[in-house]
């Protein structure tokens, strides 16, 4: 097991001696691997790992990729390159962020500033704050502005407020299945976006239905295929007691262990987040909204006030490539600012 490791390590000796998570972490390296919020994370898929680093504001016009081979990937024919967004909250009002639509505009900027064309953006929910029909709609029209050949989204808590999601999915879910589940293959990799944000005991919860609907979805699929999976809330225990974490994500990570190169994406946590178990690696995204805590460092995960200066710094998106002949997918972090 391998993790990405940021330059944010204020918890050290003192929390020694601390029990350790549920995957073997100590509280201490929670703390140092937990980035947070913001930033720009440009993945790049080419050949069964995630290379990821945390970029600032002058990459944001060099193009997908992280180093040389993610560079040279970004340059050929075959490469996939998509953004993932997340945590925009529109229709949020407080000090920790006046002004959450101007911040996602930042960042549909950054997106259409890039270097190359994303085949697709993907939102990992929470689009909105309290899930009315006028802020899907908001959202709707901002993510219109992407230069970009097609959005896909995944619903977070936020967008299910009330209604068990049915605006969400009137919105967003065309095409869609049961809560608004689906699957798409490009590029020689599949995609599975999964609905973890219904039925909450706290904890994320994806569902019999759900959970059999991705056993079929892969059944028939090499186990050499990429495999890249959508959610909101984390498929792996990050935190707990907040409620990072998925009650029955095993069952779908079983289905997944036989393929040779998976990447798990998702939203929520407001922070950036690298963690490797075998073939499967998470990544956890930033917000393009407001801080919450880093795990354990607050009574619950409430949205964070900081300075003006470093809360624009902290803003950000994830873009990803994937080239075929090389099938590594690189990842790379970007600040708004």
């Amino acid at each position: 097991m391998t993790d990405s490791y940021d330059s944010h390590d204020a918890a050290r000796d003192r929390d020694a001696g601390r029990p350790d998570t549920e995957h073997g972490m100590t509280r201490r390296q929670l703390m140092r691997h937990a980035g947070w919020f913001g930033g720009a994370v440009v993945l790049t898929v080419a050949g069964g790992e995630v290379i990821s680093h945390i970029a600032d504001a002058r990459d944001t016009h060099a193009g997908a990729g992280t180093g040389a081979g993610a560079g040279a990937a970004a340059a050929g024919s075959g490469t996939l390159r998509f953004v993932q967004v997340s945590d925009s909250h529109i229709g949020f009002q407080g000090p920790a962020n006046t002004d959450v639509a101007g911040s996602f505009t930042e960042a549909i900027n950054q997106v259409n500033s890039l270097g190359f064309r994303p085949d697709f953006v993907m939102h990992s929910g929470d689009l909105t704050h309290l899930s009315t029909a006028g802020q899907f709609d908001q959202v709707k029209q901002m993510m219109a502005a992407m230069k970009t050949d097609r959005v896909f989204t995944v619903p977070g808590e936020h967008d299910s407020i009330g209604d068990a999601g049915r605006t969400y999915r009137r919105t967003f879910g065309t095409g869609t299945l049961g809560d608004g589940w689906y699957s798409f293959d490009t590029h020689g990799v599949h995609f599975i976006a999964l609905v973890n944000t219904l039925s909450l005991e706290k904890l994320g919860h994806l569902g019999n239905e759900q959970i059999d609907f991705v056993r079929k979805d892969v059944a028939g699929l090499p186990s050499d295929t990429p495999i890249v999976v959508f959610s909101h809330i984390p498929l792996f225990a990050m935190y707990p007691q907040w409620g990072w974490s998925t009650d029955d994500a095993l069952k779908v990570i079983a289905l997944l262990r036989r393929f040779s190169s998976v990447t798990c994406l998702n939203g929520h946590v407001h922070q950036l987040f690298t963690k490797t178990e075998g073939n499967i690696t998470f990544h956890s995204a930033t917000t393009t909204a407001y801080p919450l805590p880093k795990p354990g460092r607050a009574p619950a995960p409430t949205p964070q006030v900081v300075p003006a200066r470093q809360l624009k710094d902290a803003l950000g998106i994830r873009s990803v490539g994937y080239h075929q002949g090389d099938r590594e997918l690189a990842v790379k972090d970007q600040r708004l600012a």
